[in-house]
């Protein structure tokens, strides 16, 4: 007589009725959120800790996930901020040699839910036909659980349209980064010389991305979200960065616009947006952005620039576009998807204002998009040599 099949310890209810049960590791309990899919092959540990998840679940579609384990110096923020995860296999022991931890002791101790043993293939393929769906994914050590309220749970969450999250995950003060990216053999150096300072707005900034800036020659004092023009140019900047971030742009762009605005209309500063912040750049110069049926999350996106004919390989995080048909007069589409020509670039004709609505500072991802911070210091230079 063979033993009876394990009792299914994790169950992911969508708001369609639809049940995936596997194998839960990482914290007990419930969450509800959006469901999405991430396509990189690397890099989990940057998916889970990027305030850009605010709101959602990620379902990795490589399926070994937990193979290169868990170490401090990876994580884009200080804690996990999606709120789950959705592999194929079990997570196993790591690997390599920077693991200092295993990826299912860190999620428990982070407080953060997870499930294995489930058909991504199948579910990536709901999530491309009917767009991110609401989910509820529930961990139960002895298999307990209440698929109608789960269902429930699943279908009263109201979405992440309308929702401004970055106030969630921007910083609670000020604070200045010096830290330049990761170097062998050195590990992460202070920017000891800089030569521009430029002000960070943190809608849910990557460490990484602050990281670049300062390899480009930045002394980056960091504002939270709510900062007004005046914050800004208080600290008599040579440049103005928007951070990446989670949510709808709409919602916050309520607080956001004014104060890019104030920056544009009072100085010639030059700009530069990512993700969110290419949204938010968007909107304050008179366009719209609209939520698309599943996203991009992933690091293998093909990208046009369309100044150059060159084609980028990107990495990307967000549900929400600029819509390219709304741009003004003044404002120029510079980058499109190669996957569905939506918008992923933007500039001011006449001024040193731009922005990307994927991640040039490659974490994870590829590295063919760094020369935008370059460009940016490019920007910056020329204008202190026109002021001297």
């Amino acid at each position: 007589m063979t033993d009876a099949a394990p009792r299914p310890t994790a169950c992911l209810a969508l708001a369609d009725g639809t049940i995936f049960y596997g194998k839960g590791f990482g914290a007990t309990g419930t969450c509800v959120a959006e469901l999405c899919f991430n396509t990189a092959m690397t890099g989990y540990q940057e998916i889970m800790t990027d305030p850009s998840y605010a709101g959602q679940i990620v379902t990795f579609t490589f399926p070994h996930i937990g193979n290169t384990g868990i170490n401090p110096e990876d994580d884009e923020t200080a804690d996990p901020v999606a709120d789950g995860l959705v592999v194929k296999w079990d997570p196993t022991e790591p690997s390599n040699w920077r693991a200092t931890a295993e990826l299912t002791d860190w999620l428990e101790r982070r407080g953060r839910v997870g499930i294995g043993g489930v058909d991504t293939r199948r579910l990536t393929r709901a999530i491309r036909q009917q767009g991110a769906p609401h989910v509820a994914l529930a961990h139960d050590p002895d298999g307990n659980f209440d698929l109608e309220a789960l269902i429930k749970s699943a279908r009263d969450f109201n979405g992440l349209e309308g929702l401004d999250l970055a106030k969630d995950v921007t910083c609670a003060q000020s604070y200045r980064w010096d830290e330049m990216r990761w170097a062998w053999p050195e590990g992460y150096k202070p920017q000891t010389d800089a030569k521009f300072k430029v002000v960070a707005i943190d809608y849910g900034a990557k460490r990484n991305i602050l990281r670049c800036l300062a390899s480009a020659g930045c002394d980056v004092p960091v504002l939270p979200a709510t900062a007004t023009t005046e914050d800004v140019l208080a600290l008599d900047p040579d440049g103005v960065f928007l951070s990446n971030g989670p949510g709808d742009p709409a919602a916050t762009g309520v607080y956001a616009v004014p104060m890019i605005k104030g920056v544009l209309d009072q100085t010639d500063l030059p700009v530069f947006g990512i993700c969110l912040g290419h949204q938010m750049l968007a909107l304050a110069l008179g366009a719209t952005t609209i939520k698309m049926n599943h996203g991009h999350h992933g690091a293998n996106h093909p990208v046009k620039d369309l100044d150059t004919g060159k084609v980028e390989i990107t990495s990307m995080n967000h549900g929400f576009t600029v819509d390219s048909q709304t741009l003004p007069e003044g404002v120029v589409e510079t980058h499109v998807s190669l996957f569905d020509g939506s918008n992923c670039g933007i500039r001011m004709a006449d001024r040193p204002v731009y922005s990307v609505q994927y991640h040039p500072e490659a974490s994870p991802g590829p590295m063919d998009s760094y020369y935008l911070f370059e460009r940016f210091a490019a920007a910056m230079d020329a204008r202190a040599r026109e002021n001297a």
